[in-house]
């Protein structure tokens, strides 16, 4: 199994739009970057994103995003081995791609925001100020990879 080459998505205006605007049509949600931020932290079943994350998700929008995401080529999934019930999501290329957003999203926030810090916020703050900026980003990228090649085979 291979992450398929697909094509570019198709937007559904074609009238001249800012690039801005569209991407926001697509991931402005946030239980979209959110469900995106948990792959990142190798969650893949339904049941993780719905009771592993600190965010209360209703099913009801989960599946919905995990649809959207799905009809973008931005995730998909396998059924489990050992029981076909389970869908295993995981991220593709063009998925992978996204952390550049999660990256800046997180930055901005540590830099413009007083809120109290999460385990994996405290992390990243760490690492983000002992590495550059793209160091990071190849490094989440690359690590999602080897994930996604060890327990997806690809």
């Amino acid at each position: 199994m291979s992450t398929p080459s697909v094509d570019k998505i198709q937007y559904f205006d074609e009238s001249p739009t800012c690039a801005c605007k569209v991407s926001l049509d697509y991931l402005g949600d946030k239980w979209i970057l959110v469900i995106i931020r948990d792959l990142f932290r190798k969650r893949f079943t339904f049941s993780q994103f719905m009771y592993d994350s600190d965010e209360k998700i209703a099913t009801n929008i989960l599946t919905d995003r995990l649809k959207k995401l799905r009809s973008q080529h931005i995730i998909d999934f396998r059924l489990n081995d050992k029981n076909k019930k389970i869908k295993e999501y995981y991220l593709t290329d063009r998925g992978v791609e996204l952390y550049d957003i999660i990256y800046q999203l997180q930055y901005w926030t540590l830099q413009n925001v007083n809120f109290t810090f999460s385990e994996n916020t405290k992390k990243w703050k760490k690492l983000s100020e002992e590495l550059p900026r793209e160091k990071v980003i190849e490094q989440y990228k690359q690590s999602y990879k080897e994930f996604r090649k060890k327990t997806f085979g690809f």
